[in-house]
């Protein structure tokens, strides 16, 4: 069972920093934005599944991700709504800077 998700107004600024903090998690959330909803088993294949679903909690309960069944799999999508309606701008600045640094 998929615990539940924060309220949009409970997201709070320092649990997505914290979340975002995190280099995998960077990376997925990167990932993401530019993909789209993921399963989790198609996301990182090169880690194990229990540090993955550790990192799933991370992100789900800071806010940054939505998680829920699609059969016997769990489908992750960035919670871009929830996240400008909190702190506008944060996910693009994000990108751009991640962008940046790659050139």
């Amino acid at each position: 069972m998929i615990a539940n998700h924060p309220e949009t107004e409970q997201i709070r600024l320092e649990n997505v920093l914290f979340a975002l903090g995190n280099p995998l998690r960077l990376a997925i959330v990167r990932t993401l934005a530019i993909e789209g909803e993921q399963a989790c088993g198609t996301l990182r294949r090169d880690v194990a599944r229990s540090t993955m679903t550790h990192h799933w909690r991370v992100l789900r309960d800071s806010g940054v991700i939505w998680q829920r069944p699609q059969g016997r799999e769990n489908l992750i999508s960035l919670r871009r709504e929830d996240l400008n309606a909190r702190f506008p701008g944060l996910l693009e600045t994000l990108m751009e800077v991640m962008e940046a640094c790659e050139s």
